[in-house]
């Protein structure tokens, strides 16, 4: 059986770098060494290469994609070789724990579980900075954009790729009124993806309506020439709308200004994303209500791309809730197109998303798309009925709702009257919207007409760029009156490293410098060693008691900072669940563990091929005066995995079985192995009958072509082969185990017989 870690492709280009070796961890020094001659080794959007009729295992996908050289397969995989096909979606999971060193092991792990579009959250307050941040200090909520904190990471990714045989896509955001100066940025430094939009910027920044387009001109234009995908902003509308479901028709109306704009800036029409977020949330009709609103949208804006992302207005704390809210999105992705399927982690609702959130959301799109690979042959929207009705309705108030904002002297009119946001299903008002002046805003007349003499040797620069006066045959490339631009020749790049003695990454690093690469340990969710663990517990008390006396129990476990960061009601007067976090004070040495070998087990396929050769014949049964049944039954019955799965004939006696009657039907049978199940341990009695089993094994003249084997609950292994047994099954056994030591030990006989 091939590890969890499967190997389909080569690697899609060659590195001279330092290769990443798949059981060592990720050197974080070596990504950080040298970062001022690091130079990004390609620029642009990658989509993911479609291989209809891949044939994976027993399966054949219709439209999945060219699979991994390494990554992790889901879990049950593990019951087909580990396989793990690719759905033809790029897969986004989002990164944001305010450290850029240990987001970088984030990435890594992401991009095995599926994702190839890792989206770089920012801070919030990024936005009101009017340049280029240096260094790298560390971020709340986000991380701080810096040039080296780009590099480092795009770095890394490079060897990522290579890692795992696929091109992954970096992103960020290019808002706030320093846009212009972080799309340069980002060009230079080989971004792939960026959120872009100036009506976010307005909207939900407060930053200037004219400073934000001229911005927005500027940074399209560069990253037009950078070949970087564009996602606009327009969910926010329902992400902050009072009641979401109802602000579809303004969706439409801001995926169109955008877009369009985006067009007439230069950015292609295949690198232009619409953020798609279903409006609603659980408890709503989600399919009835959200399907007709993403048809109207495709229909409006087919020749756009379409990022399809979680509805996380409504998010509550419960990571069950915000899966099946993701699921059925997917659905509605899948019924529509959706090109980039993003992961809102589930936790959002309650962390700044934890690593286990990230890969657990990963595996939840590549698995729910994967799952319905096909069903677009299987099922069609209908052309007549609901759907096409409320489609039809959204596009119509849709257009209306343009009309008007033309009629009332354009957007940034409509945006001072408060169109947008607003409650209200077009025409209705409700008059909650944001409100914004034109002539009020963060850098409010910070635009300026350029000179006619205004020269910019850039190469992507647009608009009025007086360069026929320095030399006309320049006119479309007036980087080269300077002999390129930092765009042609990264060299002229000024690189800055730290900039500040106590914020910084090497502070950072130095702090953690114990848990890297030593041999201590500490529990670890969003960063090196920050020691949280998550303790899930149900008190039999109401919502409030719960919680307060959740708080006593984690201080009496020694967690420091506890807190609780979910509880739901099971039944008021029954009783809470309540989930918490807090951190611990300590570590653990792994060289003072004592680490048992992990138990050998053959492959399904040996084992069912062994059996078909020769036949399989056992007895079983819970022995003594021992009335337990479950335990036996998964190890044998093919309802819970067990032996019977592999042909292997089982005659089970029931409970209670003298030991005399688990030996006499043995000889009668002519079996050739005895399972014994036993959960009864005072005085040593599950001992005693395994002994007796053997000492009658011997006296009916059997023992030497009879394999003996007992498990239960209170079986330590090593004690059970000590009654003369041949083998001990404790806790945590399975059917594949107690079949593996039948197959192995028949071997064994036969050899030994042969002889």
């Amino acid at each position: 059986m091939k590890p969890p870690l499967f190997s389909g492709v080569k690697g899609v280009h060659e590195m001279k770098d330092k290769k990443l070796v798949r059981n060592e961890k990720l050197d974080i020094e070596y990504i950080l060494k040298d970062l001022d001659k690091y130079r990004p080794k390609r620029r642009g959007w990658t989509w993911r290469t479609v291989e209809p009729g891949l044939k994976m295992g027993p399966f054949t996908y219709r439209e999945a994609t060219v699979p991994l050289k390494n990554g992790v397969g889901l879990p049950s995989s593990k019951y087909f070789d580990w396989i793990d096909p690719q759905p033809q979606p790029v897969i986004t999971t989002e990164i944001a724990s305010g450290r850029f060193e240990d987001d970088i092991r984030r990435m890594r792990m992401g991009a095995w579980h599926g994702a190839d579009h890792i989206m770089v959250i920012r801070t919030m307050g990024q936005s009101h900075i009017d340049g280029l941040i240096e260094g790298t200090p560390q971020g709340v909520g986000g991380v701080p954009i810096t040039r080296k904190q780009v590099r480092a990471q795009r770095k890394a990714l490079d060897m990522i790729e290579e890692e795992v045989g696929r091109p992954i896509n970096y992103h960020s955001y290019v808002s706030g009124v320093a846009g212009p100066e972080v799309a340069v940025m980002f060009a230079e430094e080989g971004i792939n993806g960026a959120h872009q939009d100036p009506q976010y910027n307005v909207l939900y920044r407060n930053i200037n309506m004219v400073r934000s387009f001229v911005d927005a001109c500027e940074s399209k234009k560069v990253m037009a020439w950078a070949d970087i995908a564009q996602i606009d902003g327009a969910h926010n509308a329902n992400a902050t709308a009072r009641e979401a479901w109802k602000v579809m028709p303004e969706l439409i109306v801001q995926h169109a200004i955008n877009s369009l704009f985006s067009e007439k800036a230069g950015i292609k029409p295949t690198n232009i994303c619409l953020s798609t977020v279903p409006p609603t949330a659980p408890p709503a009709p989600c399919v009835y209500m959200d399907l007709p609103y993403a048809v109207a949208l495709r229909d409006f804006c087919d020749k756009y791309r379409m990022r399809a992302q979680m509805n996380t207005k409504y998010m509550e704390a419960s990571a069950r809730e915000a899966t099946v809210t993701h699921v059925l999105n997917m659905l509605i992705s899948k019924l529509t197109r959706a090109d980039i399927q993003s992961t809102i982690t589930p936790d959002e609702g309650r962390n700044v998303p934890w690593h286990i959130y990230n890969m657990e959301a990963c595996d939840t799109a590549k698995q729910t798309l994967i799952g319905m690979d096909g069903l677009m042959e299987m099922v069609q929207l209908k052309d007549e009925g609901p759907l096409r009705e409320m489609a039809r309705e959204i596009k119509e108030r849709a257009c209306l709702f343009m009309e008007e904002i033309v009629e009332c002297g354009g957007y940034f009119k409509a945006v001072e009257e408060g169109f947008f946001v607003d409650s209200g299903n077009y025409p209705e008002r409700n008059g909650d919207g944001i409100f914004r002046k034109s002539d009020g805003g963060i850098g409010i007349n910070s635009v300026y007409e350029r000179d006619d003499d205004y020269f910019a040797p850039v190469t992507a620069h647009f608009g009025y760029n007086n360069v026929a006066q320095y030399d006309p045959k320049a006119v479309n490339d007036p980087a080269s009156l300077i002999g390129g631009c930092t765009f042609e020749d990264p060299d002229k790049i000024v690189y800055i490293d730290e900039l500040d003695d106590v914020d910084n990454v090497n502070v950072r690093l130095e702090e953690t410098k114990k848990y890297r690469n030593t041999n201590l340990l500490k529990p670890e969710m969003e960063w090196a060693a920050d020691g949280t663990v998550m303790v899930n517990m149900f008190i039999p008390a109401e919502r409030r008691v719960a919680e307060i006396a959740a708080l006593e129990f984690a201080k009496k476990m020694n967690l420091e900072e506890a807190e609780v960061i979910n509880r739901e009601t099971m039944q008021e007067a029954e009783g809470t669940r309540i989930e918490l976090k807090g951190r611990l004070p300590f570590d653990v040495d792994v060289d003072k563990l004592v680490i048992p070998p992990e138990r050998h087990v053959l492959s399904d396929d040996e084992i069912r091929e062994d059996v078909e050769k020769y036949p399989l014949k056992i007895v079983c049964g819970t022995v003594g005066e021992d009335e337990h049944s479950v335990g036996l039954r998964e190890i044998i019955d093919i309802k819970h995995g067990g032996i019977e799965r592999f042909g292997i004939e089982v005659h089970y006696l029931g409970t209670s079985v003298p030991v005399e009657k688990l030996v006499d039907a043995a000889v009668e049978l002519k079996a050739e192995a005895i399972l014994a199940s036993t959960i009864i341990s005072h005085d040593d009695i599950h001992y005693k009958n395994m002994k007796r089993i053997h000492e009658l094994a011997i006296e009916k003249g059997i023992r030497d072509k009879v394999m003996i084997a007992a498990g239960g609950t209170q079986v330590v292994p090593e004690n059970a082969l000590k009654t003369g047994i041949d083998a001990g099954f404790g806790r945590n056994s399975h059917g594949i185990d107690v079949a593996t030591f039948l197959i192995e030990k028949r071997r064994e006989m036969r050899f030994k017989n042969k002889i």
